[in-house]
């Protein structure tokens, strides 16, 4: 019998121990929650994430890809940024273009043809800005067909992407602005009308 009630004592302490540790990690703050299991979920669209940026995703109308040997201007094309149209014989060269050495104009839609996509910033971007914009066109394939560079059209917009037929404008930067250029990217990139070099 003596076994009995000692057995039934110590199941006793056992539970109340197992009560109290239970109620010490509920209110532990250095506890961590589990993490919840991740439910799959469709992916969102480009035209999504770009809404959720605050940014306008558009198809502008094609204007051409003639080519002509002069010094074109933004009102040579009827969308600022131009994602199409005439343009010189040379295309600009991939690459980061510090502000002040943006290539000319014809230059810059001539490589939307071949495949490039080119992100511009607004003149008087701060230049942490600028950095981060950098920064991120080489985490993306090490800037492959990417073009980084300061805006000569006089654009509204305080950051836009173009390719070819397709433009993204942001009205404000933030950090939501990164997640619809790199998706931007991933879309249209290689997807001009021209082989791509």
């Amino acid at each position: 019998m003596l076994n009995r009630y000692a057995l039934a004592g110590l199941l006793s302490v056992l539970g109340v121990v197992g009560v109290v540790a239970v109620v010490l990690f509920a209110f532990s703050g250095s506890a961590a929650a589990p993490e919840p299991t991740p439910t799959p979920g469709r992916e969102l669209t480009l035209a999504e994430i770009a809404q959720q940026a605050g940014c306008t995703l558009s198809r502008p109308p094609n204007e051409g890809a003639a080519h002509a040997d002069k010094a074109f201007k933004a009102s040579d094309y009827s969308v600022n940024p131009p994602t199409s149209g005439t343009h010189t014989p040379e295309w600009a060269p991939d690459g980061i273009y510090k502000p002040g050495d943006t290539p000319e104009l014809g230059n810059l839609v001539h490589t939307l043809e071949h495949g490039r996509v080119n992100i511009q910033y607004r003149r008087g971007t701060p230049a942490e800005t600028i950095t981060l914009l950098e920064t991120m066109v080489l985490e993306l394939d090490n800037g492959y067909h990417q073009l980084l560079y300061e805006n000569i059209t006089g654009m509204d917009a305080a950051l836009a992407a173009t390719a070819w037929d397709r433009l993204l404008t942001c009205p404000e930067m933030n950090d939501r602005v990164f997640d619809a250029l790199r998706a931007f990217r991933a879309a249209f990139v290689d997807k001009g009308p021209e082989k791509v070099p």
